[in-house]
């Protein structure tokens, strides 16, 4: 469900609760009139007048607020009214103090409402960042399939430092899922920053190890320029790159210090982790081509690899227990990526009461046989690549050719220094 459909049905919604709360309002200011009126004089139920606007701002706006703090206003006259002691100053003080609380009430509704519009303008913005950001993944990559889901922890935005990306080579696919040592907006540039270098340096670089060098080289060269001074040494991106070959039933993976995804079996109910040899996060200055390993796991036609960031494992219920991510991916593994992270986003708001602690990112990968079409194009993508650069064999700690340019050191130029 996209993010105009969940706010569409999230008005719908207020606009039923809204109508159900001014019929309660009513039937409230009838009660209530009508109890006054029916029992005994020292008995004075209507001051209870006051509940039916304050019922009415819980959903409705302030003409509609302020209509029923009239209609409750000119409840207690009546009643006054009937008892032949509407001038007495019990009445006068009873209209008065019903009339300033309803007052009080639509001056509550109005900066409700207003900080609502603000509210709305903010994550208008911050889901058209998220588009520009994030690009969605497509559907169908060669041989895999795609699916990515992004849960923002703040309530102001719905974007964060969780990232992901996907890149079709000539050999193949490749694929980043990373998170920026923080949530909200501030993290917002780090996570832009990776994406780009990622989108740019996955076409340029054969091996792993060295696309993970190139963004370490990025995020050192973007902090030294805007890393805040009370965080100098504290800023990081852990980050897990994969490469999925057309031609070989593997996956291979370069972890910098990210969570090791889960490897769901094509029979349901079959769920493995990752064993990963991680590499520091990006940023410390200790992630380089010959530090960094490749990790081969076997990923058949019908395996999945479900992605995710820590803020997912980290999400607790009220009672503070973590969710079970590998537990509950097992009920769902045989179902197509889109299906499983749709199950996965409804049982973790059901397991945090819809509240989360940090941004969850969920990226599913599922590897099916290439169409004839897909075939096609990755071999106009082998034949377009530079002689040579396809028969790179991807060796852990093995030299790399590295082209001149941004994403890689000049010839003969020194290696930028560890922060």
């Amino acid at each position: 469900m996209s993010a105009g459909q969940q706010g569409s049905s999230g008005r719908g919604r207020r606009r039923q609760s809204g109508h159900a709360l001014l019929l309660v309002a009513a039937v409230l200011v009838v009660l209530i009139t009508v109890s006054d009126i029916v029992t005994p004089t020292d008995i004075h139920l209507g001051p209870l007048l006051v509940i039916a606007p304050a019922v009415t701002a819980w959903a409705e706006g302030p003409r509609t607020t302020g209509c029923v703090g009239a209609l409750s206003v000119a409840a207690q006259a009546f009643i006054g009214w009937h008892s032949h002691a509407l001038l007495s100053r019990n009445v006068i003080v009873q209209v008065i103090s019903l009339a300033v609380l309803s007052v009080l009430i639509v001056a509550l509704s109005v900066v409700r409402d207003r900080r609502r519009r603000e509210l709305a303008q903010v994550r208008s913005v911050a889901e058209a960042a998220q588009h520009v950001l994030l690009w969605p993944l497509p559907d169908r990559l060669g041989s895999l399939e795609l699916a990515c889901l992004y849960l923002a922890a703040e309530d102001e935005a719905s974007i964060g430092g969780d990232l992901y990306a996907a890149a079709r080579t000539g050999r193949g696919a490749r694929l980043l899922i990373g998170d920026v040592r923080g949530k909200g907006l501030p993290a917002v540039g780090e996570a832009a920053l990776v994406l780009g270098a990622f989108r740019e340096a996955a076409h340029h670089l054969t091996a792993l190890p060295s696309l993970a060098a190139s963004l370490e080289r990025s995020v050192i060269r973007y902090l030294a320029d805007f890393e805040p001074e009370e965080e100098s040494g504290e800023r990081f991106v852990t980050a897990l790159l994969l490469e999925v070959p057309d031609d070989e039933p593997v996956v291979r993976m370069t972890s910098c210090g990210h969570v090791a995804p889960l490897l769901l079996g094509s029979d349901e109910g079959r769920v493995g982790v990752a064993d990963l040899d991680p590499a520091p996060p990006l940023g410390v200055g200790l992630t380089d081509a010959g530090g960094s390993t490749v990790d081969e796991l076997p990923f058949g036609p019908g395996d999945t690899l479900l992605l995710y960031t820590d803020g997912v494992v980290e999400a607790r219920d009220r009672h503070g227990v973590f969710y079970p991510l590998a537990e509950h991916a097992s009920r769902w593994a045989g179902c197509a990526p889109g299906v499983l992270l749709d199950h996965l986003r409804r049982d973790l708001l059901a397991h945090t009461g819809g509240r989360l602690g940090d941004d969850v990112a969920l990226v599913a990968v599922r590897r099916v046989p290439p169409s004839p079409a897909g075939s096609r194009v990755a071999r106009a993508l082998r034949g377009a690549l530079p002689d040579g650069a396809a028969a790179v064999r991807t060796e852990p700690g093995g030299p790399e050719p590295v082209p001149p340019g941004p994403y890689g050191p000049e010839p003969g130029g020194p290696e930028p220094a560890p922060r």
